[in-house]
């Protein structure tokens, strides 16, 4: 592992902790040149899973975009940052788990509608408001009286 700050390539690595669901490994090291110190992250590479749009277009899965979804439809909510990392972490590792590479666009909103119903209900109105196409007043009051 090369240091980030002086390019030099011989690291140490201090500690080494797992996340809760053994899917990300976190090493603090130091480099044995300048002393400094950074830290890694380390995740599985699986296949690359291919969302299909709703037009048919196909693109590849991208975590940091589920990411600004969730944060969009949840801020000002009582979701906080972690919360919306461990809906993004449940959604993939669902999503790798599947028997295919290939996804709709569809299922990852139902999946992420799942969840954010149980964290808060506005948050999850918000994203079911963009996720199914809300037209009009009558679509937003369907889906309040579905939570009531």
């Amino acid at each position: 592992m090369k240091c980030p700050y002086c390019n030099f390539d011989n690291t140490d690595v201090i500690e080494t902790r797992d996340s809760e669901d053994l899917t990300v490994t976190r090493r603090r090291r130091s480099c044995t040149k300048c002393d400094k110190r950074f830290t890694t992250y380390e995740r599985v590479e699986h296949v690359p899973l291919t969302v299909i749009k709703k037009d048919e277009r196909r693109e590849t899965f991208d975590r940091e975009k589920l990411r600004r979804g969730i944060w969009r439809a949840s801020g000002k909510t009582t979701i906080k940052a972690g919360d919306v990392d461990r809906i993004v972490d449940e959604v993939e590792r669902e999503l790798i788990g599947g028997d295919t590479t290939e996804v709709q666009s569809k299922k990852i909103g139902e999946l992420v509608a799942k969840r954010l119903k149980k964290l808060d209900k506005i948050a999850y109105i918000r994203f079911a408001s963009v996720f199914r196409q809300f037209v009009d007043i009558e679509d937003f009051e369907k889906e309040v009286k579905k939570l009531l």
